[in-house]
């Protein structure tokens, strides 16, 4: 473990935190689908209560067919800690296991079935490498208070370092507040990892030309001086799956379907939310569908299986994906397959624990803390 440089805190990067997680053995590998379906609900049958199973919104349907819930992250999180069960099994990636786990009770045990599904963009600010870049930026403006914000979708030891800097967590859908909680409490703002979102959220405030951006991979670009001159400080990082979509993918849908309407994440790059009709979370997204009138066109631009999943639920809309299965595919929620899930259901039928995420406790205070305050805007 290694000290942070300013923050009381001692924590890893992440590649090294979670290099104990197993692999998936052998002989599960090659399961067929209904020997698969069989085993699952043969487990969960002999665990009854003492299991609740999460799936999230971006999970096959293999995945939230058996889940207990089925939502975003934080939703999903806190399902889990108002169950009474003994295991959480995440159908998620590893951050979200992590904030489970820092919300449930301390009798409860979250499990992240593959060791692979691991957020890209979550892994884009480790906190180690935050912590040098504050160290940089906070001494290039001393006269003045920066607030440190970062997105659910980073890991805990993140969300505790912002909880120590006198900062927050924030969803796609409370960024604007949690914007402007920062600015009474200070006179800047750090936005970590998902810049688009960071952007999305200052043209929302009226504050589109208060962003500067800074890049820690460019060690011969980083000017702190020159960041710090901005009210906004926007962390260059970003979500593979919606940074792909373009304008060309919402005129082509526009073309081919002129009654369409598009919504998108707003993790996507402001171009896209400004051509789109709407941008919101998924919760949104699944809200807007779920309103639509029969016969209604909603494309939609976010993760291909949430798109399939509304494609189901609501055969009455015409729900169709923004750009092909490539493009909306995340390679990460593709790891929690229904294999694994087999397989650790089966190891709690036998008495062992598989791949256990256990937030260190003093990390789990103050990303809580980060978490309390995100609910107190």
């Amino acid at each position: 473990m290694v000290k942070m440089e300013t923050a009381e805190l001692e924590t890893d990067l992440s590649l090294f935190k979670y290099d104990s997680l197993e692999q998936l053995p052998p002989q599960y590998r090659d399961l067929e689908t209904s020997e698969r379906t069989e085993r699952i609900e043969a487990a969960l049958e002999e665990l009854g209560d003492d299991v609740v199973i999460l799936g999230h919104n971006y999970q096959r349907q293999e995945i939230v067919e058996h889940a207990d819930f089925i939502g975003d992250s934080y939703q999903l999180s806190k399902e889990a800690a108002n169950a009474d069960a003994e295991y959480v099994i995440f159908g998620g990636v590893t951050f979200m296991a992590e904030s489970a786990d820092i919300i449930t009770d301390d009798d409860q045990t979250v499990i992240l079935p593959s060791m692979e599904a691991s957020c890209p963009m979550a892994g884009m600010a480790e906190a180690l490498q935050v912590d040098a870049a504050w160290a940089e930026i906070t001494a290039a403006t001393p006269h003045e208070t920066i607030i440190p914000i970062t997105y659910m979708n980073s890991y805990a030891d993140l969300k505790a370092f912002c909880a120590s800097q006198g900062g927050l967590v924030c969803t796609s859908s409370n960024a604007h507040k949690a914007f402007e909680y920062a600015f009474e409490k200070g006179d800047k703002v750090l936005f970590l990892p998902d810049k688009h979102l960071g952007e999305n959220t200052a043209h929302r405030l009226g504050m589109e030309d208060a962003i500067a951006e800074w890049d820690p991979w460019d060690p011969e670009g980083k000017d702190a001086a020159a960041v710090a001159e901005s009210d906004i400080i926007l962390w260059d990082g970003y979500c593979q799956v919606h940074e792909r979509f373009t304008t060309d993918h919402i005129e082509q849908v526009r073309d081919s379907n002129p009654d369409a309407q598009v919504i998108v994440h707003p993790e996507c790059r402001r171009e896209v939310v400004e051509a789109a009709d709407k941008a919101g979370s998924t919760a949104e997204i699944c809200r807007t569908v779920e309103e639509a009138d029969p016969g209604d066109t909603w494309a939609i631009g976010t993760e291909i299986h949430l798109t399939e999943h509304l494609q189901r639920w609501h055969p009455d809309v015409n729900v169709l994906p923004l750009c092909g299965d490539a493009c909306m595919d995340c390679n990460a929620m593709r790891q929690i397959d229904p294999n694994y899930l087999t397989w650790v259901l089966e190891e709690l039928v036998a008495g062992r624990e598989r791949n256990v995420i256990d937030v260190a406790p003093e990390e789990k205070e103050l990303a809580g803390l980060a978490l309390e305050r995100m609910l107190e805007i």
